[in-house]
């Protein structure tokens, strides 16, 4: 990103089932100033998805309904530009794989430091401007 201050017009889905974490994950992105719209299950994430415009759409991989990996290929099927990041339990270089071939660019596995995060969010957002 060229410029911190220009993070708020970054919009974010942030797909999680878990309550706690998906609060952590929506104030920690706040903080740093992007538009943070949270899904808590699989229908939830692809209707916003469908009906809003997202810079970055972030996964859990264990989601209520379909899995994340699913999920994920559902997204690409009518978008195949915004970067899906996972941040998911499943620690497996299998789950990563998985989650890369149904077209993620990145994958974080919990529990990571909020700067790992925000730091992957920011090199998605810098190569989706390339």
């Amino acid at each position: 990103m060229p410029e911190e201050a220009h993070a708020s017009r970054y919009r974010i889905l942030c797909t999680e089932d878990d309550a706690d974490t998906r609060e952590v994950l929506r104030l920690l992105l706040e903080l740093e100033g992007f538009v943070v719209i949270c899904a808590e299950d699989s229908d939830e994430a692809l209707h916003f998805a469908k009906s809003e415009k997202f810079d970055l759409i972030l996964l859990d991989n264990w989601l209520p309904g379909m899995d994340g990996d699913r999920l994920c290929q559902e997204l690409r099927q009518f978008d195949s530009t915004t970067p899906i990041l996972f941040y998911s339990g499943a620690a497996s270089a299998v789950d990563k794989a998985r989650a890369m071939a149904a077209g993620a660019q990145g994958y974080i596995v919990k529990p990571a430091e909020p700067n790992v995060i925000t730091a992957e969010i920011r090199r998605l957002l810098l190569l989706k401007e390339e």
